[in-house]
């Protein structure tokens, strides 16, 4: 510590020694902070954009692909873009103004159109131009770049490409299921045909038949129509006497139209008659069944009983009449009283029928004339005792009387007999009643249309008469007709003749119409089978050609468009370019800094050198002071790399450990270089520099670099202590830290060796170390 410390006599040593400490933040500082994260930046790198991209139509659509490709870039915000002409591209990429240009042709869209079009596609082009010579990198980052861009624009009209195709299919499904229907209705239809045409086959063998048929019949036409000429004078003869029996038909008719017209007066009066007895009729039926139904029941109940009380009556009177008759020869008392009993009896049964207001009036009329007949019989017997009447005068009057009395009790056994009839008699009456009150509105109805029918067949015995006189006009026509016919007929048999004739032509003609109907029948079933096959075919096919649904589409566009994608999982991800360049700069700068060190300390100190110390404690007082600066430069360096560019390092502690490490193996390096060589080692320290630094893997992997850089890799401490750095600070296996450090602490033990190899020699003195060949 003591060389440390004659640094500190005066400002300009201090600043020697802070100026060694601070070389390395200012190699490796400076250099990541410039480097930290170009990538991120280069949205401010000018590059000019040329659109002259025209727009094409595709499928019915209008394609400004270029357009919508600047709108990209411009929103991706890649580049600094500047919109400019060709020209004006040109002379900026070459006076520097812009370090690339893109330019997007007129013929950019209809180039991604033309698979959509007629002819041979061809695909479409952007044009690049970057000048190398003016930055390299940016030669490699154009093309990283831009190729990043044709693979989106690529993408994009494959994916455009294939969604047509997709619908094409999608139509090809469709238009397939459409001809396999229409395939379907024309099977349908053929199979119409065929049975059609098998019916017109079978028709134009009945034709055939039938027009042989014909042919016959015209033969027995002409046979038949000489035949009819000869039965035509016939018919004329006949006719003139139809002619004249219709004449007295008229006259017949006429006469019966008189006569109906008569009869039709008749039947008028005898309807009108009718309706009349039937309305007295009906009006009173109404009445009738009211007072049957009254009375009936009454007469029903009261009928056997007034026969018994006129049974009584008459057995009174002719116990009257016996009386009468015995009165005679004996006196008037009993003929008196049994008249008295008589007429009691009969007013009893008066007496009866008036307590019963409902009884029949009939009934008690009869009852009453009983009663008074009794009453008149015993007045007069009183009157006939009183007179005491004899010989022929009063036996008269007995004999009247007796015969009265007679007459009295057969009519009211005759009442006895009757009454218990009654009441089903006027029940009987009623129905009779009523049923002559239907017949007659039968009747009365059978008259008006008998009347109808009269009068309907007076005018059709008048249509009749004129349609007999018409007849007699037509038969008259008719003979006149027949005149003609009969000539007629001679020209419908030369007529028959010919179609006879033409019959048979016919015929022949049917005959080949069979036989050519027969193949088209044939033919017809083939296409019948023909259009099944074709309709199943295609059917099918319907079913084999795929239907996609629009998101079914669009998921195989996307697949089809990049088929194949990269599913990348970083480890240990490295945020930016100044983090994954610092394992690589920082072992760069203490090694620089190990340099500075021993360009302003003494690797070894001449009073110990030569003195009697001994050679370790030489070689460690001339490494103690170089690694506490190497310390500094490190607390310093990781100082400014954490709180000012803010590196991020997964074990800062292993990376502070690690690097004071480095610093010691490093200083011990130098130390060794420069006490064995003296100023040469100096030059070897920077040739040992500038091996690791193109053998430490610290831009590209190793295996990028030639055979010689892989072959001394291994064997130099920083290719390890990159490696070690790489893991520390972005994470991962911490097993090449482990190894670093042994291969560190190697290099630091032999370092500390040769320097004390070079303390034991250093202190022999000879004619070179007096005057050396080379100072620095």
């Amino acid at each position: 510590m003591k060389e440390l410390r004659r640094f500190s006599r005066s400002r300009l040593t201090r600043a020697a020694i802070a100026g060694v400490v601070m070389l390395p933040l200012l190699y490796a500082g400076l250099y990541l902070w410039s480097f930290w994260d170009p990538q991120g930046h280069l949205d401010r790198v000018p590059v000019a954009l040329v659109m002259e991209d025209r727009p094409a139509d595709a499928d019915g659509r209008t394609l400004h692909a270029g357009q919508d490709l600047a709108e990209e870039l411009k929103e991706r915000e890649v580049f600094d873009w500047h919109p400019t002409t060709a020209s004006q591209a040109a002379d900026g990429v070459r006076d520097g103004s812009y370090y690339l240009s893109l330019t997007v042709p007129a013929d950019f869209s209809s180039r991604l159109a033309s698979p959509s079009q007629n002819g041979t596609p061809s695909p479409a082009q952007l044009g690049v131009e970057v000048d190398a010579g003016r930055s390299y990198i940016m030669s490699s980052i154009s093309d990283a770049v831009f190729n990043e861009v044709r693979a989106a624009a690529a993408q994009t009209a494959v994916h455009d490409y294939f969604d047509q195709v997709f619908v094409s299919i999608g139509d090809m499904h469709d238009k397939t299921t459409e001809a396999a229907d229409g395939a379907d209705q024309l099977h349908k239809g053929a199979n119409k045909i065929d049975k059609g045409l098998g019916k017109t086959e079978n028709a134009t063998q009945q034709l055939s038949a039938g027009l042989g048929r014909t042919k016959d019949g015209a033969q027995q036409l002409t046979v038949g129509l000489g035949s009819a000429n000869t039965a035509t004078g016939k018919l004329a003869a006949g006719s003139a006497k139809v002619t004249k029996g219709l004449a007295t038909a008229q006259d017949g008719l006429t006469q019966l139209g008189t006569g109906l017209t008569k009869l039709g007066d008749g039947a008028a009066k005898v309807a009108a008659g009718n309706k009349q007895v039937y309305d007295q009729v009906h009006a009173n039926s109404g009445k009738v069944n009211t007072a049957a139904d009254k009375y009936v029941p009454v007469l029903e109940e009261w009928g056997p009983r007034v026969g018994e009380a006129a049974d009584r009556i008459a057995d009174g009177l002719d116990a009257i009449a016996d009386g009468l008759g015995s009165a005679q020869g004996q006196g008037s008392d009993r003929v008196s009283g049994a008249a008295e009993e008589a007429a009691g009896k009969a007013q009893a049964v008066q007496d009866y029928l008036e307590s019963h207001p409902d009884a029949d009036p009939e009934l008690r009329r009869l009852a009453g004339a009983a009663a008074s007949s009794a009453q008149s019989v015993v007045d007069r017997v009183s009157s006939a005792g009183q007179r005491q009447d004899t010989g022929s005068d009063a036996r008269e009057r007995l004999a009247a009387l007796q015969r009265e009395a007679r007459e009295l009790a057969a009519n009211a056994r005759k009442v006895a007999e009757a009454a218990p009839k009654v009441g089903p008699q006027v029940a009987a009456l009623r129905d009779q009643y009523n049923q002559l009150d239907a017949g007659l509105a039968k009747l009365a109805d059978g008259a008006a249309q008998v009347n109808a029918g009269i009068t309907k067949s007076g005018t059709a015995v008048g249509k009749l008469t004129t349609g007999v006189g018409k007849l007699a006009d037509g038969s008259q026509q008719v003979s006149d007709g027949l005149g003609k016919l009969g000539g007629g007929l001679v020209k419908l048999t030369d007529g028959a003749t010919r179609l006879r004739t033409g019959v048979g032509r016919l015929n022949d003609g049917a005959d080949q119409l069979h036989t050519g109907v027969g193949k088209l029948h044939d033919g017809s079933g083939k296409l019948t089978d023909g259009s099944k096959d074709l309709s199943d075919g295609l059917s099918d096919g319907a079913e084999q050609i795929p239907d996609y649904s629009k998101s079914e589409r669009d998921g195989r566009t996307d697949m089809m468009s990049d088929p194949v994608r990269l599913a990348t999982s970083v480890d240990n991800e490295v945020p930016n370019y100044g983090t994954g360049f610092a394992p690589f700069f920082v072992p760069l700068a203490l090694w620089v800094g190990a340099m500075m060190a021993y360009m302003v300390l003494r690797p070894l100190n001449p009073r110990l050198l030569a003195g009697t110390a001994g050679a370790l404690r030489v070689a460690l007082s001339g490494w103690i002071p170089a690694f506490a600066l190497g310390a500094a430069q490190v607390g310093v360096l990781l100082a400014v790399l954490r709180f000012a560019l803010g590196l991020e390092a997964a074990h800062w502690a292993g990376v502070a450990g690690l690097l004071l490490l480095a610093t010691g193996a490093f200083m011990a390096i130098v130390q060794a270089v420069n006490a064995l060589l003296g100023a040469p080692g100096r030059v070897v320290a920077l040739a040992l520099l500038m091996l690791q630094l193109t053998s430490a893997a610290g831009t590209y992997p190793i295996e990028t670099s030639p055979g010689f850089f892989q072959t001394i890799s291994p064997w130099l401490p920083m290719s390890w202590l990159v490696s070690a750095l790489r893991r520390l600070i972005s994470g991962g296996d911490l097993t090449v830290v482990w190894q670093a450090g042994g291969v560190l602490t190697l290099f630091l033990v032999l370092g500390l060796a040769l320097t004390v190899l070079a303390v034991n020699k250093g202190r022999t003195w000879s004619v070179k170390r007096l005057h050396p060949e080379l100072s620095l």
